[in-house]
C-alpha cells in the first residue's frame, strides 16, 4: 500500500454533514488526515490526484447480503448446483459487489454450509477480489417454512438452501454446527413470506423456545443474528431473544415499533425494499390478480412501517435480497433511490445509511463508513454529485476509483494524477 493523496473533492463524509471542498491523505490502509481543500500537501511518495469536480465518499455497504443467490426465478437452482461450481458463482459475485462500489457486506444467508466462510476467507487472504464481508449460516427454517425445498418423494430431504428444524434441540445442534464451520452471523426464519403463499408474510412460523436455543448458542459462541421477520409476533419474538438484525418488518404492530424503538441503539433494520418493488413491477411476475394483490400490500405495508421507523429515530439501511432473477446482484445500488422515490428519504439520509450506518452493521461503527481521521480507508471517487442525483451511484462509469483498505481496486483515470513536484 502506498500513500494517496486526493486534492480538491468535494466530500461526502457519511455522516450527514454538509459536504466540504477538501484535500484527502491516506497512509496504508487509515485515513490520515482531512483539511480543506488547499491546506494540506502530499507527502512526496504519495500518489496525488486531482479530483476537482469529482465527489469523494465512504465505499457503500450491503447490510442484506446472498452471494451464494443465482439470479434465478426459483431457489431450487441455488440447491441443484454443486458447491464447487457453487463457490466459483459466489466468489464471481463478490467481484461484481466490490466492481460497482460496495466495499462492504453484511451476508443475509449461504445456500450450502460454509460457501460464505470460505468466499470470507479467500477475501481477506487476498486470494480473490470482494468486499468486507461477514459469513452467515445457511438460513433455519421449520418444516413448512420458508425456504424448505425439500422434496421427498424424490430424494432423502437433504436439499440445502434453508436447513429445516423443529423444536429447539434441533435448532440448537444447526446453529452450533454452523458456528463450527466458523460463520460471523446466523439467520433465522421465524415468519412467512410473499414469495410462499401457504405461508404468508404475516404469518409466524417458529416457536418462541426454538428461537431462544438459537439465542443461547448465539451468545455462547460470540455470534450476532439476523432473521427474516416480515410478521409482527416474529419481530417481537426476535427483540426478546436479542435478534440484532431484523430484516423486513413488514407487518410490525404499534407494539412491534414501540419494542423496535425501545433497542433502536442495539438493532438494525433492513426491509429490502427491492425485492419487492422488483419483483411487482420489472419481471413478468405476478402470474394473477391475486398475487399482485398480496406483493402489492407487502410493499405498501413496508413502505409505512419504514417511515414510521425512521420517525422514531431506528436505524434503517437500504439494500437486501439481490440475487434473484428480477433483483440481480450488481444493480444494489438502486436501494439508496428507492428510499428517496419510495419513501421519502433524502439522498443524503440514504447515502448514511448505506455508510455510517453500514458501518455499524458491519460492527465497526468506529472505524468504517465514514471518510474520517483514523478510519479505514474504502473509498469511491464518483463523477458526480449524488446528492443532486443519487441514481449515479448505479452507473460504475462515474465510478472513478474505488478503494478498499487502502488499495485501489479500480485506479483513478491517469489523467486525474498529478505529477509529484506539482503535488508537493
Amino acid at each position: 500500500m502506498v500513500t494517496v493523496f486526493f486534492q480538491n473533492a468535494m466530500v461526502i463524509d457519511g455522516s450527514g454533514a454538509v459536504p466540504q471542498a477538501a484535500d484527502v491523505l491516506v497512509d496504508g490502509n487509515r485515513i490520515a488526515a482531512i483539511g480543506a481543500a488547499g491546506t494540506l500537501r502530499a507527502t512526496p511518495d504519495a500518489a496525488a490526484f486531482d479530483c476537482t469536480g469529482k465527489t469523494l465518499m465512504p465505499g457503500l455497504i450491503e447490510p442484506h447480503a446472498h452471494l451464494s443467490f443465482l439470479d434465478q426465478a426459483s431457489p431450487h437452482a441455488f440447491s441443484a448446483m454443486p458447491p464447487e461450481e457453487h463457490l466459483l458463482a459466489t466468489l464471481k459475485h463478490a467481484k461484481i459487489y466490490i466492481d460497482q462500489g460496495f466495499t462492504g457486506c453484511f451476508s443475509a444467508a449461504a445456500t450450502k454450509p460454509r460457501l460464505d466462510v470460505v468466499a470470507r476467507n479467500a477475501i481477506n487472504a487476498g486470494d480473490h477480489p470482494g468486499p468486507r464481508l461477514l459469513a452467515c449460516s445457511v438460513q433455519l427454517t421449520v418444516t413448512g417454512g420458508l425456504g424448505d425445498l425439500r422434496e421427498l418423494h424424490l430424494d432423502p430431504g437433504d436439499a440445502m438452501y434453508t436447513r429445516p428444524c423443529d423444536g429447539p434441540v434441533e435448532f440448537r445442534r444447526a446453529a452450533r454446527e454452523a458456528c463450527r464451520d466458523g460463520v460471523d452471523i446466523i439467520k433465522l426464519n421465524p415468519s412467512g413470506d410473499t414469495s410462499t403463499p401457504a405461508v404468508p408474510s404475516g404469518r409466524t412460523v417458529m416457536a418462541d423456545d426454538e428461537m431462544a436455543a438459537v439465542a443461547e448458542v448465539a451468545r455462547q459462541h460470540g455470534r450476532r443474528l439476523a432473521a427474516h421477520a416480515r410478521s409482527a409476533e416474529s419481530v417481537k419474538m426476535c427483540l426478546r431473544h436479542g435478534v440484532e438484525v431484523i430484516y423486513h418488518a413488514t407487518y410490525a404492530d404499534e407494539e412491534a415499533l414501540d419494542l423496535l424503538e425501545a433497542a433502536k441503539d442495539r438493532i438494525f433494520v433492513a426491509p429490502a425494499i427491492s425485492v419487492t418493488y422488483t419483483r411487482l413491477h420489472e419481471f413478468p411476475f405476478p402470474t394473477t390478480d391475486a398475487v399482485k394483490a398480496r406483493i402489492s400490500r407487502d410493499l405498501e405495508a413496508t413502505v409505512a412501517r419504514m417511515q414510521a421507523l425512521k420517525k422514531r429515530g431506528v436505524r434503517v439501511l437500504p439494500g437486501g435480497d439481490y440475487g434473484f432473477q428480477w433483483n440481480p446482484h450488481g444493480r444494489n445500488a438502486r436501494d439508496l433511490d428507492y428510499f428517496v422515490r419510495l419513501m421519502g428519504w433524502t439522498p443524503m439520509e440514504a447515502i448514511v445509511g448505506a455508510t455510517a450506518l453500514g458501518g455499524a452493521i458491519m460492527g465497526m461503527a468506529d472505524e468504517l463508513g465514514q471518510v474520517r481521521q483514523g478510519f479505514l480507508a474504502d473509498l469511491l471517487l464518483v463523477d458526480g454529485n449524488p446528492l443532486e442525483d443519487v441514481t449515479i451511484l448505479q452507473d460504475r462509469t462515474k465510478l472513478l476509483a474505488i478503494m478498499k483498505d487502502g488499495a485501489f481496486h479500480k485506479p483513478p483515470p491517469a489523467q486525474l494524477q498529478r505529477r509529484r513536484r506539482e503535488a508537493a
